[in-house]
This record gives C-alpha cells, structure tokens and sequence, in this order.
C-alpha cells in the first residue's frame, strides 16, 4: 500500500467536454495510476477514482460519508456550493428520507406508467412529424416527455414546464449560470415547490407530493425543509438527466449504424440497449459529490486518510476494460453489465427504474415509427451544452 498524502495536484477536470468523447487521460490512468490527487475549479483538493471496482468502493463502502461534506470546503465547479437535502445525508437520515419515495420508483410502479409514457411519447412524435424534417428530436421530444411522466408523479402542472425546467438548470450548471442568476433558480424552485405544498394541505391529494406532506403532517417523518428539498430535487433530478440522455442515446446510434439496425432488427434487444448506452455515454462532464473517508482507508492500493475527499469518474469506470471486455466498443448484446450508469451504494439513483423505462419507450416509438431517422445537419453545426455538469446537445435537428 502506498501513503501519497504529499502527492502533487492535477487540475481537474482534465480538458473541456469534447462531445461525448472521454480524454484519453482516465484510460492511462486506470492502467498506470487509478488514484491521483487532483484539485477541482473550487474548494480543497481531493483524490479521484477511475477503476471500477475503486469506484464502487467510494461510492458503496459506509466507510465513506457524504455527510462530512456538510461545513466543509468541499471540491466542486461551482463557486458556490449547495448542501443540504438527500444527497448531503448518510444513513439513518438518509434512509429515513429515501424510503418514503422509493416507494414511487418500484419496478411494479414504473411498469403501471409504461402505457402512458408510450401514450405521451406517440403524442410528441405526431407533432415532430407535424412540424417536418428538420425538426428539432429536443424540442419535440426529448424535453417534454420526462417532463410530462414527472409531473405526472409527482403531481406538478404541466403547464409550469417551462419555468421549472429553466430553474432546474441551476442544479447542473457549472459556469452556464452566474452565482447570483444560479441562487435565484434555486429559490424559485424551492419556492415553487413550497407553494404547491401549501395548495396540498388545503386540497389533498394521492400523488408523490401529496404523501410527502402527509408523512409531515401525520406521521412527522418529515421536516417541512425536508419535504420542500426532497420534492424540488425529485422534480430537478426526474427529468433533467433525461432530457439529456434521450438526444445522446439517439447521436451514439445515429454513429453506429450498424447497432442501429441491429437494434431494429431484433427490438427484444431493446431493454439491453439502454443498459449499454447508459455505460457507454459519459453523461458526466465531471465528477461531484465527494465522499469523505471516516478512517483511513485503502482505495486502490493508495492510503486514503480520514477527511481527504475523493471524487470518483463514472465515465470512467464504465469503460474499464478488465470489468468490460472491449470498453470502447458499442455493444447493444452485451449481456454482462454491471455499468455505474445509475451511480451506486446508498445514493444509487432512486429513479433509476423511470429513466430506464422512458428511455425504452423513446427507443421502442422512434424505432416504431421513424425508422429511417437521420441528422438533418453536419455534425459540425450541432450545438452541444457548456457550463454544465452533463454533456449533452442543446438541439437535434432530424429527418426521417
């Protein structure tokens, strides 16, 4: 086991997000130096992880807090920093917390709003065709439809869609948004959310928010910060990433032609899709969160001190090539998967299960009903997201 605690710090991130391409540098790593001390754009520096198996063991050993966070100057994008809410919590709060709305998020639950996400995904695909090529697959499709199925569970009109989208905005912003424009969003949102709680407990109801308050009101599971905190980063979290993989599913495809028809051949393989896509494209343009180790800890054959941060890369341990034979390789048969697409341990994501199926259904009615589907513009003139924590594109015009 190596003690590096004196190492020298590598700026991170390492270059600028180059579509969906990963630098080169994460695979070097992994093979040469899979623990490395690197400092963010702000805060103390930290060590980061880009093996898989090290990864999990950050992101899943109870050994490593998120709590510890909390008061602490910790490594981030962002000038400012946003504690507080579930994913500052460890157990028992955080289980306490989590329980309460993985109850939405069942396989059983999920599988009851298929029908309807399929019902809404044909909808917004009469109106791309409606509108003729080129159409924008982002505008017509990919923002609205997680959009609608969030709103649906939670219970939030619809018809404030875009006020809520442009607010959630801050949550993934790195430099896109400036500190006071990225403070205000997110006091819009919270407040949003806290006047839709107020309109429960005068009228309630059965959706996700509905039982939030009543979890507060009845049974004092909650706190009224919590219930305000946890519905806002539902609302956030429930669609944006989403709304960002659907264009990049769609682009990695659009360049593997041959997956492409493929997939269109055998649609069974649909569901096995979408696990390879979710660890193919590296969704994150870095990495936040850090954990914070409670004792010493051995990551990688390097000694983790108690308090030094670690930042893990997901994209990068997505495409370790002693946990995927061929990494860099687009394979929508691949049939052993264990991908961290989803994150892991206590934090794995709790919509993990909608996402999937409403990235499903996209493939299932896009393959349905355009087949022929192609960019209706060079790759140089697609515009791509800056500023954020996830890559991705801001517009897809398409033809079919």
């Amino acid at each position: 086991m190596t003690d590096t605690s004196e190492a020298t710090t590598e700026r991170y991130p390492f270059s600028d997000p180059d579509r969906l391409n990963l630098d080169p540098r994460y695979a070097q790593l992994r093979r040469e130096e899979p623990l490395i001390r690197v400092r963010l754009p702000y805060g103390e520096p930290a060590w980061l992880a880009t093996r898989h198996t090290d990864v999990r063991t950050v992101l899943g050993d109870a050994r490593f807090s998120r709590a510890a966070a909390v008061g602490r100057d910790e490594p981030r994008n962002t000038p400012r920093q946003i504690q507080g809410g579930i994913l500052s919590m460890d157990p028992p709060d955080h289980t306490r917390l989590r329980r309460l709305v993985a109850r939405a998020f069942t396989a059983r639950r999920v599988e009851e709003l298929r029908p309807r996400t399929r019902q809404i995904a044909d909808e917004l695909v009469d109106g791309l065709l409606a509108a003729g090529p080129p159409a924008d697959l982002v505008a017509h499709l990919a923002t609205p439809l997680p959009i609608r199925v969030i709103c649906d569970l939670l219970g939030v009109p619809v018809t404030d869609q875009d006020k809520f989208h442009t607010w959630s905005e801050a949550i993934v912003s790195t430099t896109s948004l400036g500190v006071e424009q990225a403070e205000r969003y997110i006091d819009n949102l919270i407040a949003y959310m806290g006047e839709l709680i107020a309109q429960r407990r005068q009228e309630p109801t059965d959706d996700l928010i509905g039982a939030m308050v009543r979890a507060r009101d009845a049974d004092d599971r909650l706190s009224e910060e919590e219930v305000v905190q946890l519905a806002a980063g539902l609302l956030a979290a429930g669609h944006e990433t989403t709304v960002t993989q659907i264009p990049n599913f769609v682009y990695v495809l659009l360049h593997h032609p041959g997956e492409w028809a493929r997939l269109r051949a055998d649609r069974s393989l649909v569901p096995r899709a979408v696990e390879e896509l979710m660890r193919y494209v590296p969704l994150g343009a870095t990495a936040a969160f850090a954990r914070y180790p409670k004792e010493d800890v051995e990551v990688g054959g390097v000694l983790v001190r108690a308090g030094e941060p670690v930042v893990v890369s997901i994209a990068s341990a997505n495409r370790d090539e002693t946990v995927f034979p061929d990494a860099d390789r687009l394979d929508l048969g691949r049939e052993v998967n264990p991908h961290l697409g989803f994150g892991h341990g206590v934090h794995h994501c709790v919509g993990a299960q909608l996402a999937r199926m409403e990235l499903q259904v996209v493939l299932d009615t896009l393959l349905d009903r355009l087949p022929g589907l192609r960019l209706a513009v060079p790759e140089s003139e697609l515009p791509w997201k800056s500023g954020l924590l996830v890559r991705g594109l801001t517009a897809m015009p398409v033809a079919w």
